[in-house]
């Protein structure tokens, strides 16, 4: 697929997708939307990548909804509204969901969906400058479909604090919260991101992290039991995985492992 608005890039084992409208701050359009889909699929059927790292060209990670796209929602009837944001339910989903672990890489302010984004990723390193926050209540809106999942990763107390204030709070802020990983001086992130995704890459096997990503997304809303069962089983079924089997025996051995 030829990208317009973003730019898509394998390095090693590592697809790198930037956000690509740093003349509208990576702000989200339509067609962002379907292309970060379709970037994501790339990567999830591409057997060489192992981990996905999103990014922003230019000064901005993401400003959120641009412009037109926020003067169209005016003009949509209720059905065209809800396809909008079933579109955009979708790419937060896939990235929820997503097979493999993407880290986000946040070198400017993130806003509204930009913020959203963050979010969703496994791991997530921004800046001390950059600023974060969700501010759809400061123009008549909600943060509707990022409240879910934002309740999931930082508890409710927190999220009500972020969502209903619209307030930017800093990269430090983020990291206390557990909105992010971690803040990284601006000179070392490219360098600390880099590293974080090869020792994913030579260090963890891909069936391992991939089943322990979907065991915390599968696990969050059952029941305690439930839960367990779950967990158990997974287990049962990783035990006689082939990476489970040569990592078990390479420790046996005392050998190094390369994944």
């Amino acid at each position: 697929m030829t990208y317009e608005h973003i730019l898509y890039d394998v390095s090693g084992r590592v697809a790198i997708l930037t956000l690509h409208r740093p003349e509208k701050r990576n702000a989200l359009n339509a067609a962002m939307v379907t292309e970060l889909q379709a970037a994501l699929d790339a990567a999830a059927k591409d057997p060489a990548v192992k981990v996905i790292v999103l990014k922003g060209s230019g000064e901005a990670f993401c400003a959120g909804a641009d412009l037109e796209s926020l003067q169209q929602l005016q003009k949509n009837t209720r059905e065209e509204n809800l396809a909008d944001s079933r579109a955009l339910m979708a790419l937060m989903k896939k990235i929820y969901y997503h097979d493999k672990i993407i880290i986000a890489q946040v070198e400017g302010h993130a806003i509204a969906g930009g913020c959203g984004l963050v979010t969703l990723c496994d791991l997530s390193y921004a800046v001390p400058e950059a600023k974060l926050g969700y501010t759809e209540v400061k123009i008549g809106f909600i943060p509707a479909l990022v409240s879910v999942f934002l309740v999931r990763k930082i508890g409710e107390g927190r999220a009500r604090e972020l969502l209903l204030t619209g307030r930017l709070i800093t990269a430090g802020e983020a990291a206390t919260y557990g909105l992010i990983t971690q803040a990284v001086p601006a000179g070392e992130i490219d360098a600390h991101v880099a590293r974080v995704a090869e020792d994913l890459c030579n260090n963890a096997s891909g069936n391992s992290l991939k089943v322990t990503k979907r065991l915390i997304t599968r696990v969050y809303d059952l029941p305690l039991d439930e839960a367990l069962e779950h967990a158990a089983a997974e287990n049962a079924v990783t035990r006689e995985h082939a990476d489970c089997q040569r990592g078990i025996q390479a420790f046996l051995d005392r050998q190094k492992l390369t994944w």
